[in-house]
């Protein structure tokens, strides 16, 4: 078990360490779990209220707590500080440098130097892994792949075939990459068509036929990028579908085909994106948000949880309610219901006095 001074700890952090006692830490944990040689993580009020009765010797706490029984590293962005440690203690997942024997690697495959290619892992034709890669058991790799340098891909992930995917990428459990998009057509105008011209569904579409639209275009995923379990990017109808550089996406997100997610973009779970929407850099989107086809988004916008985003909007939006509009907006839209719900009620006052004129 690896121990660490609080004088290590503090260097790493970029802290201010206020000791009163030498303690060894080798482990991280709240005030209440802590012992003696855990560093209490107290970011947050209610944990350093919780310092009084820890039994931690040592907590990292932020700029300007200190505490006469416990040693303090003060941070001044102790969220960031609390990184770093996680770093430092962070156990990743085994993998042996290597080709196990139960993976399956296609003869045209190319494979860079200190790769790990765990058990069931299957390498399609013309595939290639850059180096120090680590794929993880059950993967699928498609046709023509290109996979960069240091990506760790855990258990399960499926990669569609012509994906390109850049340095530093993570893969969590079960993310589908470069599957069919979900694009069809009919012979003849059908309801979301009628309903989008006419406003209304008025034709009997019972003997219609629905064709499937195949996708020929694939997937481009850039540097430094996080996609979370069980999320799907569907490859483009003729185009990419393209993820920027260090943009970091949920659990249980779908993303349709030929989006453009620009860079350092934040997309929580469940967030459902519709196809040849076009994101920019910086966008921050919360949980649940759904998001009708062909919608751009400004960069630097906020979409906050459970919006239902129906149209574009320009940079630096904070964007809530469905149909999504800018906050400015939605907080007047709730003014002027208090003012009616308000006349609704003096209304009622006066009702009978209607009744007495009639």
């Amino acid at each position: 078990m690896t121990e660490y001074s609080l004088e290590e700890i503090s260097k790493i952090v970029g802290g201010i360490l206020t000791k009163v006692e030498d303690v060894k830490i080798s482990r991280l944990g709240p005030p209440l779990l802590a012992d003696e040689n855990t560093l209490a993580l107290a970011l947050g009020e209610d944990e350093i209220e919780n310092l009084a009765k820890t039994k931690a010797k040592a907590a990292l706490v932020p700029i300007g707590v200190t505490l006469d029984n416990i040693s303090t590293i003060e941070a001044e962005r102790p969220r960031l500080a609390m990184m770093k440690l996680l770093h430092l203690f962070y156990m990743p997942p085994e993998s042996t440098p290597g080709i196990h024997p139960s993976a399956t690697i296609h003869p045209t495959a190319k494979l860079g130097e200190n790769v790990s290619i765990g058990p069931n892992v299957v390498i399609s034709r013309n595939a290639s892994i850059g180096k120090n890669t680590k794929i993880l058991a059950n993967t699928y790799i498609g046709r023509s792949v290109q996979i960069g340098e240091n990506c760790l891909f855990h258990p399960g992930c499926n990669i569609g075939d012509n994906a390109i995917i850049g340095n530093k990428v993570i893969l969590q459990h079960g993310v589908s990459i470069a599957a069919d998009g979900f694009s069809f057509v009919t012979e003849n105008p059908n309801n979301v068509e009628n309903a989008r011209q006419e406003g209304n569904v008025k034709e009997d579409n019972t003997d219609q036929k629905i064709y499937k639209i195949p996708s020929i275009g694939s997937v481009v995923i850039g540097d430094d990028v996080e996609i979370g379990a069980n999320t799907c990017i569907d490859k483009g109808t003729i185009e990419n579908t393209v993820i920027g550089d260090q943009t970091k996406i949920d659990n249980l997100v779908q993303i349709g085909h030929n989006c453009k997610i620009g860079k350092g973009c934040m997309i929580v779970s469940q967030v459902g994106i519709a196809g040849s929407c076009k994101i920019g850099d910086r966008v921050v989107i919360a949980g649940q948000v759904g998001m009708a086809d062909h919608i751009e988004i400004g960069s630097d916008s906020i979409i906050m949880a459970q919006a239902g985003v129906t149209r574009s909007f320009p940079e630096k939006q904070i964007l809530i309610g469905a149909p999504a509009m800018p906050r400015k907006d939605f907080l007047k839209h709730l003014k002027v219901m208090k003012k009616a719900e308000d006349l609704v009620n003096k209304f009622k006052d006066y009702e009978h006095l209607l009744k007495d004129l009639k």
